[in-house]
């Protein structure tokens, strides 16, 4: 019998993750979000005392499939190294009981990347092929394995400072790519690009957006520091903006947040969510401005991948 919660550790989610399509459980998230069957409250921040770091509480319910629950994220500071870890408790619609507390690093890294693909999924021109990527880490890793399921890419550009001096990260990613090519610049990856993904842990602009080619998707993550924007706030004025979800992304983007301060750009100006994305209730980019789409990470997508690995794991 299994016992309740189910607690998985970090090897335990890596073993179940292959089984899982997080592309599709996301789509069907946004889908579920988009028609009202799910709650996505904002995520909330907490200082601890006396500068001992903080933590960020990621909430979610998921009616359709019966599940609620939460992630919590801490950051806390130590001599050295911080300590980040992310935990995610999944709980039950019907019972009110916990059903799985997991380890959600990978888990977190992997709906990341899969809510970007389903952007480019839905925002990238027609007939894209030529891809760009600026980060050379997990993240950026896990990002081109889950944007190869949406385009057939004939060009892959990576850029990352300490990329050529280390002979181990270039190797992994020629097993990724075998024709993946490694720039000298964010400039030189980013020219002529039909889609840029940065996937970078900068809390500063790490592209210059005038580079960016006439119609082309920028997607932008988030990190620990406060306010961090991998694009400068000016951006928002040039392009046609979408996010993970309207309600809550613009309160916590930080470019978004600068750029709202500054009364240069509002969030009355989002184009789109992938909620509405996804039910076809916000038209799609047009014209030869640029796109930027940018995601925070919501609970839900936590909870929805939390869900699936409770459902392989169950159905051993």
């Amino acid at each position: 019998m299994i016992k309740v919660p189910l607690t998985l550790d970090a090897d335990a989610v890596a073993a179940l993750l292959p089984r899982i399509n997080m592309l599709e459980e996301l789509r069907s998230l946004f889908s579920e979000l988009g028609d009202g069957a799910a709650v996505q409250p904002p995520q909330s921040l907490t200082l601890l005392p006396e500068g001992q770091g903080d933590f960020i509480t990621y909430l979610g319910a998921l009616s359709g499939v019966g599940v609620f629950g939460a992630k919590l994220s801490p950051y806390l500071t130590q001599e050295s190294k911080p300590i980040i870890t992310a935990w995610t408790l999944l709980m039950s619609l019907e019972t009110g009981k916990p059903l799985m507390l997991c380890d959600a690093g990978q888990l977190t890294t992997e709906r990341t990347a899969a809510t970007t693909a389903l952007a480019v999924d839905y925002l990238v021109k027609a007939g894209a092929r030529r891809l760009a990527i600026i980060g050379s880490g997990p993240v950026a890793q896990a990002h081109l394995r889950h944007v190869q399921q949406v385009r057939d890419w004939q060009d892959i550009t990576l850029f990352s400072p300490n990329l050529a001096s280390n002979p181990d990260i270039q190797a992994i990613w020629k097993g990724l790519s075998p024709d993946v090519r490694f720039a000298q610049s964010a400039a030189e990856a980013a020219t002529g690009a039909d889609a840029v993904l940065l996937c970078t842990s900068s809390g500063t602009p790490v592209l210059d957006w005038k580079t960016v080619a006439p119609g082309a998707l920028v997607t932008s993550i988030s990190t620990n520091v406060a306010k961090a924007h991998e694009v400068a706030p000016e951006f928002l004025s040039q392009a046609q903006v979408y996010c993970d979800y309207r309600a809550t992304t613009p309160a916590s983007a930080g470019e978004m947040v600068l750029a709202a301060g500054a009364g240069n750009w509002s969030a009355e100006e989002i184009k789109g969510d992938l909620a509405e994305l996804a039910c076809e209730s916000c038209s799609r980019p047009e014209g030869s401005a640029p796109v930027f789409f940018r995601s925070i990470g919501q609970g839900l997508e936590d909870i929805a991948a939390a869900n699936a690995i409770y459902r392989c794991s169950t159905s051993e």
